[in-house]
C-alpha cells in the first residue's frame, strides 16, 4: 500500500508516526481522531456544504488515486477536484504542509485501512488514469 503512496516519487516511505501527528493536528477535527469523519457526512448541512467525510473503510477517501488525495489536500475542493463553484469547508494545506508531510497524512490515514479495502482500492487505482 505505502507503494502506492510513493508511485513516481523519488522520496524516502512516509513517517506514519508524523503523519499521525499531523493528522491529529489538521484533520482529526473535521475528519475525526478515530477517522470517522462528521455525523451524517453523506447530507449536506444548513448552510448547503457536505459535512468532512471519514477516512476509514467506510468513506470514500479509498476510492481516489494518490494524486487526487494530494491535490485535495493541497488545494482544496477546487477543479479539477470538484466542479466549478462547489463551496467546501475542506481547506487548502499547501501553504501549511511540505508534500513529504501530506504524503506521511495520507500514509496514516492508508495504514488504517483493511485488507479487503486496500486490495479494492489497488485495484480500482491500477487502471485510472492520472491527473
Amino acid at each position: 500500500m505505502l507503494a502506492l503512496l510513493l508511485a513516481g516519487c523519488a522520496e524516502s516511505t512516509p513517517d506514519l508516526s508524523a503523519g499521525k501527528a499531523l493528522y491529529a493536528q489538521h484533520c482529526a477535527a473535521c475528519h475525526g481522531a478515530k477517522l470517522e469523519g462528521q455525523p451524517n457526512w453523506r447530507s449536506k448541512l444548513p448552510h448547503g456544504r457536505m459535512p468532512a467525510p471519514p477516512h476509514d473503510d467506510s468513506g470514500h477517501t479509498w476510492h481516489h488515486p494518490d494524486e487526487v488525495l494530494i491535490g485535495i489536500t493541497k488545494r482544496g475542493l477546487v477543479p479539477p477536484y470538484a466542479p466549478s463553484g462547489y463551496e467546501s469547508d475542506m481547506p487548502a494545506f499547501a501553504g501549511t504542509l511540505s508534500d513529504e508531510e501530506i504524503r506521511a497524512v495520507l500514509a496514516y490515514i492508508a495504514s488504517h485501512w483493511s485488507a479487503e479495502v486496500r486490495k479494492l482500492r489497488a485495484e480500482m487505482t491500477q487502471h485510472q488514469p492520472r491527473r
